[in-house]
């Protein structure tokens, strides 16, 4: 009954959908992809590391229903993983934001291809009532300021002024929000507006947060942080690890499913301050931000571009709809907005603009059946490919809310249940074989 609450927002999306379609559109023009880029990208090492944060942004989804115990047992996947230490959990409550998690010290273990490496993680669990926040067309941007400066006009100006002092002594240069102070002055993100939904997520959250942090980090210093995030989660990831970054905690993010968090004042700051790759970038992303999407998720390609929300870069793209993917299935992106990634789905928009007759009889009699969806005519070398669709009317993807239950939550597993070994859909599934070395099993990938 609790996803009952997403039926007015699909109705609210199918309307969107209609009127941003308008009957007259532009001069037709075909849709082409480059495909210079097309190959998979993405090591078994990056693969093994991002499957087992799936999992544990996965348990996340205990807080709230059959909770998460010390050391660290529950209903789900916590056997997987004994050297968690349990250090608290989170829930600021469906009233607050609905913003839920865990904390948990990982003394470290061996990992495929690297060595032992003890990490703080933060898991950020999403939300049933995603869909409303995300859709909801009263939405309205906000200012954001981000670290050294006041997050907001409440009491942790008086925690971020103290942190700054204590920064300061300790890297021996001033960190002051005064303009001008300190040889080194924090640049500002300037002409940034964040969606108050997921900002006002993180001001309810963060007292709960940041004072076991700041503890761990004193008793860990030589500790990373990690900070992991499904749907919602990955929007409070988002905004928790450009904080924590102004603090100096170098925070690793990983996020899955995660929405628009904000405009393009906002997505050139998270590039700049985690160092990804721009679209001419070739190399693996060895920035500190993976941002995972999934083919027909709608929520990577939400709030809507129309509202002026733009997604940043460190895309990992899941092209495999169905599970399991394998490393053949997944790819790097380039830039913010990789056609050949999850904004392809946005360039399939672009052709429903492309077909739609002057008289506004939708498709009558002008849609060319030629491929299956899942084919394109590829060229080579340094050719392009046309986009082609067999059917009349295309759905793009942002507006299929029913893949919220689908793939929304299929990220190397099905997310979202707390019940041992994860969702029943998962019960008969092997788990993924990455082998102890170049052995037969990693072919397998």
């Amino acid at each position: 009954m609790r996803y009952l609450s997403i039926l007015p927002t699909i109705a609210i999306a199918l309307t969107s959908f209609v009127t941003s379609h308008p009957a007259h559109p532009t001069t037709q023009q075909p849709i082409v992809l480059d495909v210079s880029h097309n190959s998979t990208n993405i090591s078994i090492e990056l693969f093994a590391e991002l499957e087992e944060l799936a999992r544990i942004v996965d348990i996340s989804y205990c807080v709230g229903t059959t909770g998460i115990s010390k050391p660290f047992s529950c209903a789900s996947r916590c056997d997987e993983f004994p050297a968690f230490e349990l250090v608290d959990t989170f829930n600021t409550g469906p009233l607050m934001s609905d913003s839920c998690g865990y904390i948990v010290v990982d003394h470290g273990r061996e990992r495929i291809g690297r060595a032992k490496s003890p990490r703080v993680i933060v898991a950020f669990r999403g939300t049933y009532s995603i869909a409303n926040t995300i859709v909801d067309l009263s939405t309205v941007p906000q200012e954001y300021v981000p670290y050294p400066d006041s997050p907001d006009n409440s009491t942790s100006e008086k925690h971020n002024r103290g942190r700054r002092a204590a920064d300061s002594r300790k890297s021996g240069s001033a960190r002051s929000s005064d303009a001008g102070e300190g040889p080194d002055p924090k640049p500002t993100c300037r002409n940034c507006t964040v969606h108050t939904g997921f900002w006002t997520s993180w001001q309810n959250t963060r007292p709960l947060v940041v004072p076991h942090l700041e503890y761990l980090r004193e008793k860990y210093p030589d500790y990373e942080l990690h900070l992991v995030g499904h749907s919602l989660g990955g929007a409070v990831a988002a905004l928790a690890g450009l904080e924590f970054d102004g603090l100096g905690w170098h925070p690793h993010v990983t996020t899955f499913g995660e929405p628009r968090v904000g405009n393009s004042g906002l997505r050139d700051w998270i590039d700049a301050t985690f160092a990804l790759p721009s679209e001419h970038d070739a190399e693996e992303n060895t920035g500190r931000y993976r941002r995972v999407t999934h083919v027909d998720d709608p929520v990577p390609l939400l709030p809507l571009q129309e509202w002026g929300y733009r997604a940043h870069a460190g895309e990992v793209f899941i092209s495999k709809a169905a599970l399991q993917p394998t490393v053949a299935d997944i790819r790097l992106c380039y830039g913010d907005e990789d056609v050949g990634c999850i904004a392809g789905a946005e360039v399939d928009e672009q052709w429903f603009n492309a077909v739609v007759g002057e008289s506004g009889e939708a498709f009558s009699g002008q849609v060319k059946e030629v491929l299956d969806d899942s084919e394109e005519d590829v060229g080579k070398g340094d050719e392009v490919t046309m986009v082609k669709k067999r059917w009349g009317i295309p759905i793009p993807a942002r507006y299929k809310i029913w893949q919220l239950f689908f793939a929304h939550r299929d990220y190397f597993w099905r997310l979202g249940l707390c019940v041992p070994g994860g969702d029943p859909l998962d019960w008969g599934r092997d788990k993924y074989h990455f082998g102890e070395g170049e052995g037969e099993r990693q072919d397998e990938l």
